[in-house]
């Protein structure tokens, strides 16, 4: 079912916490949606005037929505967004899509299988510069894209680790905790890696997961590129700082996550410069370079992402992060582990093949095993 155009969509939110948190106060802020409940097994029923639920089941069950929001810890995430598509609402499934590529690809299957509505939050892509950007690449004003370089790094506090233990065990890290933003970005912009290549090191605080780590990609169109990440390193670099979108960095303003450079021309990013030479000289360089700054309207990521999930939900649009596109984007996270962890280059489209048919494999063992 799809939500009329006549009245506000009714969202639910499945998870109360600090991202669940957010979400509803953006729902709140909107003209075009409306808080229809809360699943959450520790909300106070009072918090959010609204009706509250422990189990996102009997929210189900109660009705009166047309949306759902997922926000609960990622393991839940596959199971309750299969269960909200089947009671055939319209999902934004907080990032990351699973826990890993391989189960991600069940709830590829789901949304095939049920023709389900579904974006996955990766909320950048949103990001008004971003769109810009885009269309700068695409319709060849930097020339032939040649090559991107982009940094992330932050010193992260000691609290952060020993008062959440996860946080410095397998599972963690920079790269799976960052670097999944700044991939999905690249292959946003850029298009699909063909390779990566990936180094880390531990050596900043000597816990079990990395601290630093850099990257070497080569994507399918020909283009290269470099990525480095630090928790344990002071920086003004990375999107968090260049922006506002988290109140918890401070923001450098004229800040720059990634460079783009083309044949014709660069492009910083989110900022948003473009440098090119004087177009009435040869164009190489002995020639003058300038710098102006590409126009955009200033918008939050996560207001822009809401408003295209009431479109989705209204079945007016696609969503522009599908669980297919997602779910490619933790295939290159798990390629980038592998690579760091082997010391080898990894080709990304076999290695996102060989994890398909290891899960092919073991589900035909599953269906065996029920016989």
């Amino acid at each position: 079912m799809t939500a009329p155009e006549s009245r506000p969509v009714r969202i639910a939110v499945v998870g109360a916490g600090f991202m669940g948190r957010q979400h509803i106060d953006f729902i709140r802020a909107s003209a075009d949606a409306e808080l229809a409940a809360v699943a959450d097994p520790v909300a106070p029923s009072e918090a959010f005037e609204c009706p509250v639920f422990e189990e996102t089941e009997r929210m189900l069950a109660a009705g009166h929505m047309d949306a759902v929001i997922i926000a609960n810890p990622n393991v839940l995430h596959v199971d309750t967004a299969i269960e909200c598509l089947e009671a055939g609402l319209a999902v934004l499934l907080e990032k990351p899509i699973a826990v890993d590529f391989a189960e991600s690809r069940r709830l590829v299957d789901a949304v095939a299988r049920l023709g389900g509505r579904l974006l996955v939050g990766h909320h950048r892509r949103h990001h008004p510069a971003v769109a810009r950007a885009l269309t700068a690449i695409r319709e060849g004003e930097l020339g032939q894209l040649v090559a991107v370089s982009g940094v992330w790094s932050a010193r992260k506090e000691d609290a952060y680790f020993s008062e959440i233990p996860w946080h410095s065990r397998a599972g963690a890290g920079v790269m799976l905790i960052n670097v999944v933003h700044d991939l999905d970005l690249l292959r946003h912009l850029c298009g699909e890696v063909a390779e990566i290549q990936a180094m880390r090191s531990s050596h900043a605080r000597g816990l079990e997961v990395e601290d630093t780590m850099t990257l070497n990609l080569r994507f399918e169109s020909g283009a290269v590129g470099s990525f480095l990440a630090s928790d344990a390193g002071v920086s003004p670099w990375g999107w968090d700082q260049a922006t506002e979108e988290t109140l918890a960095f401070p923001f450098i303003p004229d800040g720059v996550a990634y460079q783009l450079m083309g044949t014709r021309g660069a492009l910083s990013v989110p900022n948003l410069a473009k440098y090119a030479y004087d177009p009435s000289m040869p164009g190489d360089w002995h020639s003058p370079l300038s710098r102006t700054y590409l126009p955009v309207a200033p918008r939050g990521s996560f207001a822009a992402q809401l408003e295209h999930f009431v479109d989705v939900a209204r079945g007016a649009a696609e969503p522009l992060v599908s669980a297919e596109d997602a779910s490619r984007t933790l295939a290159l996270v798990e390629a980038g582990a592998q690579s760091a962890e082997r010391g080898t280059t990894v080709d990304v489209a076999r290695f996102r093949a060989e994890l398909s048919t290891a899960r092919a494999s073991s589900t035909r063992r599953d269906e065996g095993r029920e016989r």
